[in-house]
């Protein structure tokens, strides 16, 4: 049978906590350790309907991307929503795992999958560390291409109709970087490395009109889009390593940003 604690090991391996940024809370956030796990749910974000959907479903164990909590909390109670949800998941002895940047930063982790999901080649982090691992990715696309095919490309990855840009549809892209969720932080390192486009989560107005300044395209899918696929990933990831184990990856998680009907998205 296996515990809190035999989960907790094998995602300490597959996306270890050195490679999360130092101001990230990663790790077993909530549970106790020898607690037996017959039910796993994965989500992106713990909120009111995917609390309510492991209560429901009964499940034992949530990794969720996004920690909860992700600061201290002076107190625990009702009158916020995330001592809500906790206290919720405490009283059915639910445990909750967030992996967060190490999973982004993982050999098989979030950046590693868009880029792959790009087509690009040669990838490498976009910000190594001493063990030749780090934060995002960059990498080269073999034939070349333009912004308006790059933006397709990972419309159809992502499996998403509407995304925003920066750029001129067919201005050249050969270099790609990547970096998912919010992370607009990164545009000096890759223009560093002479990339000709960044797809980020969603970042700032101003992070795009210095990046449209620079001549560096951005691609822009949401901050959901560009990492709730990988979560459905290591759902399969964690099924295939429990196979004794119901796993699943939430069933009620939705994007909480939405566009008003008929717009082109622009």
């Amino acid at each position: 049978m296996h515990t809190v604690e035999t989960i907790a090991e094998f995602l300490r391996q597959f996306a270890p906590p050195r490679l999360a940024e130092a101001w990230d809370n990663v790790g077993l956030l909530v549970g106790d350790p020898s607690r037996a796990v017959r039910r796993l749910m994965t989500c992106l974000t713990i909120t009111p309907t995917t609390a309510a959907e492991a209560v429901d479903a009964r499940a034992d164990l949530i990794v969720a991307h996004h920690p909860l909590p992700f600061r201290p909390l002076p107190r625990l109670t009702t009158d916020a929503p995330a001592g809500r949800m906790l206290l919720d998941l405490i009283a059915a002895r639910i445990a909750v795992y967030s992996p967060h940047t190490a999973f982004d930063s993982a050999a098989q982790g979030i950046n590693q999958r868009l880029a792959e999901g790009l087509g690009l080649e040669q990838i490498e982090p976009l910000v190594p560390n001493e063990e030749g691992q780090g934060t995002g990715r960059w990498g080269r696309i073999a034939q070349g291409s333009t912004l308006a095919r790059l933006v397709d490309r990972a419309g159809e990855f992502l499996s998403i109709d509407r995304l925003q840009y920066v750029g001129d549809p067919e201005q050249p892209i050969h270099t790609v970087a990547v970096a998912c969720g919010s992370a607009g932080e990164l545009l000096d390192a890759a223009g560093r490395l002479g990339c000709d486009a960044m797809l980020v989560g969603e970042t700032r107005f101003h992070t795009c009109l210095e990046a449209e300044a620079r001549g560096i395209a951005l691609v822009m899918p949401g901050h959901f889009a560009s990492e709730r696929f990988a979560i459905e990933c290591l759902a399969e990831v964690l099924a295939g390593q429990f196979p004794e184990l119901e796993v699943w990856p939430s069933r009620q998680e939705r994007d909480p940003v939405r566009w008003q009907p008929g717009s082109d998205g622009a």
